[in-house]
């Protein structure tokens, strides 16, 4: 059997509640699991898929972490978002039948392969199932506006405090500590999300680890003192 298509099954898998509806019936989550049939393993470094490429399944992130990114015209890497356990990837290609960006693992990782046309078809049929994929569309669409937001009117302090407290609250839902985060990603990467230099973002992890906020041991982050980055994020949402 190749390695690389294994059965798996939602009933067993403990990021059900993150990436699947909730409410299903026995008989409805059946159906769910036979289009969910295969999980792909993704090396780090690796694409799990690149821009332009024919658009044919989302994929639900089972381990790992994943960024998503564009070529800019001169040839830089823009970094679009940071995914991780338990969210889904490969919504930008519903609109056009292709991807817009490419796909690429920070850390080995796993994903649930999940056919969008049979998805389509079920959703019709199982109507938790068609509210599930609305709801997600719907907080990829906040999510944009989120970063719009960060890079159209926040200071870089701002910026990297509301990017630390949102990384620490999704990693929190999936059990992880509320106050402890490893950064999966590169500072620079960081900076190109938040649209940034590196030397910028570095710069302001020093004054948050100075200003006693944050501790930072190179990719080991704790959250020292979390009302002093809300503050932060509040100032400038104020302003």
């Amino acid at each position: 059997m190749n390695p690389s298509a294994i059965k798996v099954a939602c009933t067993n898998c403990n990021l059900r509640e993150l990436c699947m509806p909730v409410g299903l019936s026995d008989q409805d989550l059946l159906r769910i699991e036979e289009v969910v049939e295969t999980k792909r393993k993704i090396k780090r470094g690796a694409h799990l898929f690149k821009d332009g490429e024919s658009f044919n399944a989302l994929y639900a992130i089972r381990t790992g972490f994943f960024k998503t990114c564009v070529a800019t015209e001169d040839g830089r890497e823009q970094v679009t978002g940071f995914q991780m356990a338990g969210e889904i990837m490969g919504l930008d290609g519903i609109v056009s039948d292709h991807h817009t960006c490419n796909a690429v693992a920070l850390e080995d990782a796993e994903v649930c392969v999940m056919p969008f046309d049979q998805i389509e078809h079920l959703s019709r049929e199982v109507k938790a199932l068609q509210h599930h994929v609305h709801k997600i569309m719907s907080r990829e669409i906040v999510r944009e506006h989120g970063v719009m937001l960060l890079l159209g009117s926040m200071r870089a302090e701002e910026r990297l405090a509301a990017f630390l407290l949102n990384l620490v609250q999704r990693l929190h839902a999936r059990g992880f500590s509320r106050t402890e985060l490893v950064l999966r990603m590169t500072r620079e990467e960081i900076g190109s999300y938040l649209g940034l230099k590196l030397e910028t973002v570095s710069r302001t992890f020093s004054k948050f680890a100075e200003e006693g906020s944050i501790e930072v041991k190179q990719r080991h982050v704790q959250i020292i003192d979390p009302q002093a980055l809300q503050q932060i994020v509040n100032a400038g949402a104020c302003a």
